[in-house]
């Protein structure tokens, strides 16, 4: 255990060697006059799926104008205990480099491609998820056109709404998401809407990575800052539209879900805060109805004028699942294309399906720099007539037909920390540990599972005069 840890932690200070120092060769141009900026002083930790740090602005003055290129290069060591809940440790680096280049030929329209390249060092290709290698290739690429209050992008791009519970990039995943897609966005900052029409993008390891046949998946999204004092209020609806599946009765035909809702987030009195989101699923199964809905709700209380800032909170999530009482109705929640991670426990093992979870969050902040989080968190299935889902949304655990015994998934302790240095260079270190309930433990699932990470992340742009922000 020593050693894999030491192993670890050997190859997070070899990363931060080769990061740093091309910080301190390619600095950013200094203003003498303007006071140095500091890193964003909003109290709290940085909820995923927010990225901490800047993207450092590098001047090359031999560039034309019209063109910019950015990289991002992130390495994560992980070692986890009972890996896919089997004995013995598993301890893997987790790479990826990013490079993209913009192009503005005219004041309404650019053109960006953005390449990357991932891989899982130390993991055998036999334990290599999906998620975690992708072989050089294309993982955006698109056009974009503006005009006032206008702004159409068209093509390979990232796309995410509100807290990415139900649409979102998954980041930190090795290969985070993208979609092929048209998306036309109206309004300002602070009323806009976003209508969009897209396919997922499949990542193939080895191959091209290609969305599915044709466009699928389409949406409207709003976000409202001058209805609710305080508050900004984002409703939206979702399709999905899938030609092929099959029902409960192994009848073959086609989906058609509409996910409506609404996600709200704002400030109240005495320094309280809160987040919430509330959804409901209806649509056709081949010859199945889909009856489904989901929600979850946080309140937060800020002491910023104590020492390190405490914010404490209170979480409940709740995903319906299927209890199977009407053979023509699918009442498993559906959770689209979301950002999975520290939704339930830092391990991510389970999704947001058939399951209700009780979390509470401290967030501390000893300096202008470092972010701690501390959760604990206790999982159960919504019915014990349905499967158990990982966090990609496939049963990690199958229901017996006459349902589970026990409903009880654990409870999980996680503790997180982010440290951003010269404010590009991120620092992440967590540590994790899962005590499984007595569903786990019936299903040969039950050993205790521990996760430790270290990453580091750093971003730069090249412009011929980099923008201030």
């Amino acid at each position: 255990m020593t050693v894999r840890l030491s192993r670890l932690f050997l190859a997070a200070a070899v990363s931060a060697g080769m990061v740093v120092p091309s910080i301190q060769a390619q600095p950013a141009p200094k203003d003498k006059k303007a006071p140095a900026k500091k890193i964003a002083s909003t109290p709290v930790y940085a909820d995923y799926p927010q990225k901490k740090g800047k993207v450092q602005p590098i001047k090359v003055a031999p560039l034309p104008r019209w063109l910019s290129f950015d990289m991002e290069v992130r390495d994560r060591g992980e070692l986890q205990t009972a890996y896919n809940y089997t004995k013995g440790q598993r301890i893997y680096s987790l790479t990826r480099v990013r490079g993209g280049m913009t192009i503005r030929p005219t004041s309404f329209m650019s053109a960006y491609m953005q390449f990357h390249d991932t891989h899982a060092l130390g993991q055998s290709i036999g334990l290599v998820a999906s998620n975690m290698r992708d072989g050089f290739d294309l993982r955006q690429g698109y056009l974009e056109l503006h005009h006032r209050y206008l702004q159409l992008i068209a093509g390979r791009q990232e796309l995410k709404f509100g807290s990415e519970r139900l649409i979102g990039i998954s980041d930190w995943a090795n290969n985070s998401r993208t979609f092929d897609a048209f998306r036309l966005s109206m309004g300002g900052r602070r009323n806009h809407l976003d209508l969009f029409t897209s396919s997922v993008v499949a990542v193939h390891p080895t191959s091209l990575d290609t969305h599915g046949a044709g466009l699928n998946f389409h949406g409207a999204y709003a976000s409202l800052r001058s209805i609710v004092p305080n508050a900004n209020v984002q409703p939206f609806v979702y399709i999905k539209a899938m030609r092929s599946v099959t029902s409960q009765q192994k009848i073959a035909g086609s989906e058609l879900e509409t996910t409506f809702g609404t996600e709200v987030e704002g400030v109240l009195p005495a320094h309280f805060s809160y987040q919430a989101m509330g959804n409901l699923q209806r649509g056709s199964f081949s010859n199945n109805a889909i009856h489904a809905g989901a929600g979850f709700a946080k309140v937060y209380y800020s002491a910023a004028k104590l020492p390190l800032q405490p914010r404490a909170g209170i979480e409940y999530d709740y995903a319906t699942g299927n209890p199977h009482r009407n053979l023509n109705r699918v009442s498993t929640y559906d959770q689209l294309y979301p950002s999975n991670h520290n939704a339930f426990q830092l391990m991510d093992l389970f999704g947001f399906q058939n399951i209700k979870q009780r979390r509470f969050n401290l967030d501390l902040r000893p300096t202008t720099n470092l972010t701690l989080l501390f959760q604990a968190s206790h999982q159960t299935l919504a019915t014990k007539m349905d499967s158990l889902y990982n966090s990609a949304g496939s049963v990690l655990v199958k229901a017996p037909t006459a349902g589970f015994a026990n409903t009880n998934l654990g409870n999980s302790l996680d503790l997180s920390a982010k440290y951003v240095y010269h404010e590009s260079v991120v620092a992440n270190l967590g540590v994790s540990h899962l005590f499984p309930g007595q569903l786990l433990k019936d299903n040969s699932k039950g050993l205790p599972e521990t996760l430790v990470y270290v990453g580091l992340t750093y971003r730069f742009r090249m412009d011929h005069n980099p923008p201030a922000e």
